[in-house]
């Protein structure tokens, strides 16, 4: 017989039973579980009120609600759709429920919808408690780093500053930036691109302050009542703890920034450099004007398309816009003017009111003129903004010698004269005083300029002010103090009547007739400029009657002779004859007879004046007690060695010009060290054997020696075979080399190391910044190897074909730009250092269409 397995089905019955009772349970417990379900939904829903207005609260309070609230809400909405779709089916279910509901019609349908319900239960539960434990629903948390400023336009032109800008303030060599520019330039539409750059794009900085201390967590009610020093404490404890940036429009003077640990940035705009200097900026831009394609997109967005449509506005429009020069503020304001103009009649009124009388144009008077005029009035001094106003008197664009503008003001009485060298520092510290403050513009060291809108501003100051000393009125002759008919071309035929006038500008244009007694009445006439007029041969004989003229200035004229009757100006400080080639005859002691005079400039006066080579008028120039500027033409080494014999002439030469020199073999450059305020020389048609020596380098070599000398010219100097000297100039910014057919090197590094010995520490051309190379055909080398060249802005060659190198590597220029000129086949045979030294200099070439003009140009800088 087979064995019998016992088997037992107790555990298999156990989980059968179990099973049943409980899928029993979601059928039986389903009306008990539904009536719960409800008043649990509604107690949810309560709770989830409650914590909503708890986050509403916070929210108004400038708090954020918690992502796990927020987490919380959002479920508590699913839970609340879930159970509303489950009550739908209530009825229906119930009503399959029958035997006292233990059983159900549809078993299967019934355990399922129960299963829901009580599981629906279970989670609304456990939300209500959630909802309940809740002590906080919402945070503090960081301000964004900036608040988004709009912006009223934008302005095309500003990307290159921003882009350099921001290049700082991302990176880590620069924490203070300043950006200056004249008043309405864009300097604020700048600052707010940066301001809302931090907005738009995730930087490592807590924090970006623009004049706002709510912005750094100061909020409560206690602090606005505290002292002004417990709020800076405040403000240094909170910002020592943060990355900041501090935006600062608009500064005129020092601020003290208390430097913190952390790693911030300031950036400042202000209208004057110097602000920039106080402020110990590591880095400063300057606003510029918009260029015309810049200026005229502006200028076009805030038109109204219909404006321009008409097919004579655009071109008219375009005028318009360019008489802005290019100030934003100015742009935008005659734009707004002129939106509704649909005429040309109305276009063309508008271009010759902004060129005439721009003041009267709808809004600049009132918006862009007052802007400006801040600046003027910020300036340190009365003195100040009176040699400001004195600028008006030249047309907008001119270019102003800062040495003739200078000689003005002395003789205006603007500067104070006792000491001339003192009254010339004070000049050149105004100047810099102006173009710092942008109300003036630099122009190649020699020169500044205004530019149009601030010259319009300037003249709209003069017709205001009620001191009738300042009474500026251009072009006109009756009852005005100073008039500017500059660039006029005009016949002087009658005689006018003006008492009052002290200056008197005629130059720049052709006077074809001067009467003779055009001068009588003009006793207090102090300035007279006649310099570039054309066709004045002559001067009358009436100038003697100006008794009270100061200043004379009659450079670069065809005048033949001077009168005679010149000696009756007694009070004659300055007088100028520079560049006036065609003079013959100056009277015998007709200079030494102006005893009043402090400035006399003669460079390149007409050969027959040096009849002697000018022995004679070195000794005319030495009786002048009070003499101390002099600017003279020598053309015997004679006459340079009684020049030179004369304490008071070594002490007041400026600007030497040797012509010829024909009886000499040598020059010993070392007997040129005494004069010590020299500042140009020239040396021109030489023509004898290797004529200029270095002489006792250790004189030449002391510290005073050839300091101020910054401006070399050569030129007809066909037996110079080198200019090894040049080396020993410390501060020479412009050497130009012109027609020198002997040349062949300009520093012979092997006879400089001769005349060094032991001294080999020279290095040439530290401060040079100009170098003009023509006509100069055995040119072959410049120096012998290549030299950094710190300053150097422009090399120009023109007809220099053995000239193949440059001494320039690939470090000759890191800090600045140089710019190339020359012909385009010179430059393509150019050897170099090596590849990096062409890659670096290739995009600095710029061709010469017209070389001997361009170089006639640089010379007359």
């Amino acid at each position: 017989m087979g064995n019998v397995v016992p088997c037992s089905f107790d555990p298999v019955l156990s989980r059968f039973l179990d099973c049943t009772i409980r899928r029993a349970k979601h059928v039986r417990d389903l009306k008990d579980n539904l009536q719960a379900l409800e008043t649990d939904l509604q107690q949810l829903i309560q709770t989830r009120n409650d914590v909503t207005r708890r986050v509403c609260v916070d929210e108004q309070n400038q708090m954020q609600r918690m992502e796990r609230v927020q987490g919380w809400l959002q479920e508590v909405q699913g839970a609340i759709a879930e159970v509303d779709e489950l009550l739908q089916l209530k009825s229906q279910q119930t009503y399959k429920l029958c035997l006292g509901g233990y059983c159900s019609k549809n078993c299967k349908s019934s355990y399922k919808y129960g299963k829901q319900v009580a599981k629906m239960l279970k989670d609304v539960a456990e939300l209500r408690r959630e909802g309940a434990a809740f002590q906080q629903v919402a945070e503090r948390v960081p301000d964004d780093a900036a608040d988004e400023i709009p912006l009223e336009s934008t302005i095309h032109g500003l990307e290159s500053t921003f882009d350099k800008v921001w290049k700082c303030l991302v990176g880590e060599e620069a924490g203070i930036i300043g950006i200056y520019g004249t008043g309405g330039v864009g300097k604020t539409t700048l600052v707010k691109q940066i301001n809302n750059k931090f907005c738009n794009e995730l930087q490592s900085f807590d924090v970006v302050i623009w004049v706002v201390v709510s912005r750094i967590g100061l909020k409560d009610e206690s602090w606005k009542e505290s002292s002004l020093q417990k709020k800076a404490r405040d403000i240094f404890k909170i910002l020592s703890s943060k990355k900041f940036v501090l935006l600062l429009d608009d500064i005129w003077s020092w601020i003290n920034l208390t430097e913190s640990q952390s790693v911030s940035k300031v950036v400042f705009t202000t209208r004057s450099f110097e602000v920039c200097g106080s402020m110990k900026a590591d880095k400063h831009f300057k606003v510029e004007y918009l260029r015309d394609e810049e200026a005229w997109k502006l200028f076009e967005e805030n038109l109204r398309s219909e404006v321009l449509d008409h097919p004579d506005i655009p071109q008219l429009a375009k005028v318009v816009a360019k008489e802005c020069g290019g100030l934003p503020l100015a742009l935008l304001t005659v734009s707004r003017a002129m939106s509704c103009k649909n005429t040309p009649q109305e276009w063309r009124h508008a271009a010759k009111l902004l060129r005439n009388s721009a003041s009267q144009f709808a809004g600049m008077g009132t918006e862009v003129y007052p802007l400006l005029k801040f600046s003027y009035d910020s300036l340190p001094s009365d003195k100040i903004r009176s040699c400001l106003l004195y600028c008006c008197l030249y047309p907008e664009d001119f270019l102003i010698s800062k040495q003739q503008l200078i000689d003005c003001w002395i003789c205006e009485g603007f500067l104070d004269d006792s000491n001339r060298s003192e009254a010339y520092d004070e000049g050149y510290y105004i100047i810099g005083i102006l173009v710092h403050a942008c109300l003036l513009e630099e122009e190649k060291d020699y020169f500044v300029k205004l530019h149009d809108v601030i010259r319009d501003m300037l003249l709209w100051i003069a017709k205001d002010i009620e001191k009738e000393k300042e009474n500026y009125l251009i072009g006109k002759w009756v009852g005005v103090r100073k008039i500017s008919l500059i660039g006029i071309d005009m016949i002087l035929s009658q005689t006018p009547r003006c008492h009052d006038l002290q200056t008197l500008f005629l130059n720049k244009g052709t006077l074809s007739f001067v009467c003779d007694n055009f001068f009588d009445f003009m006793p207090s006439l102090k300035v007279l400029n006649l310099s570039f007029s054309r066709g004045l041969y002559k001067l009358p004989v009436g100038v003697s009657k100006l008794v009270s003229l100061q200043y004379l200035n009659l450079s670069s004229t065809p005048i033949r002779m001077l009168p005679v009757e010149l000696k009756a100006l007694t009070d004659l400080k300055c007088l100028s004859l520079e560049n006036t080639t065609r003079l013959r005859t100056i009277p015998r002691q007709l200079i030494s007879n102006l005893q009043s005079l402090r400035t006399l400039r003669m460079r390149k006066c007409g050969d027959s004046v040096l009849f002697d080579g000018g022995e004679v008028l070195v000794e005319e120039c030495d009786c002048l007690e009070y003499l101390n500027v002099l600017s003279i033409t020598l053309g015997s080494y004679n006459a340079l060695q009684r020049l030179l014999d004369s304490v008071k002439l070594q002490s007041c030469t400026q600007s030497l010009f040797l012509k010829g020199f024909q009886e000499s073999t040598s020059f010993n450059i070392a007997t040129l060290a005494t004069l010590k305020h020299l500042c140009q020389l020239e040396i021109c048609e030489w023509d004898g054997s290797d004529m200029v020596k270095v002489g006792d380098v250790q004189k030449i070599r002391e510290p005073s020696s050839f300091y101020g000398l910054h401006k070399i010219t050569l030129s007809n100097c066909y037996c110079l075979r080198d200019l090894t000297w040049i080396a020993f100039i410390p501060n020479l910014k412009f050497l130009s080399i012109h027609s020198c057919d002997a040349m062949k090197e300009i520093i012979n590094v092997e006879k400089l190391g001769e005349v060094l010995g032991m001294m080999s520490d020279l290095i040439p051309f530290q401060k040079l910044q100009f170098l003009s190379l023509s006509l100069a055909k055995n040119l072959k080398s410049i120096f012998g190897k290549a030299l950094p060249f710190p300053h150097l802005k422009e090399i120009y060659v023109c007809h220099c074909p053995k000239l193949m190198k440059l001494p320039l590597d690939a470090n000759s220029a890191k800090e600045h730009k140089i710019v190339i000129k020359g012909e385009k086949e010179w430059w393509n045979n150019l050897q170099w250092e090596d590849e990096a030294t062409l890659n670096a200099f290739l995009p600095c070439f710029k061709s010469l269409w017209y070389a001997i003009l361009s170089n006639i140009c640089f010379k007359n800088c």
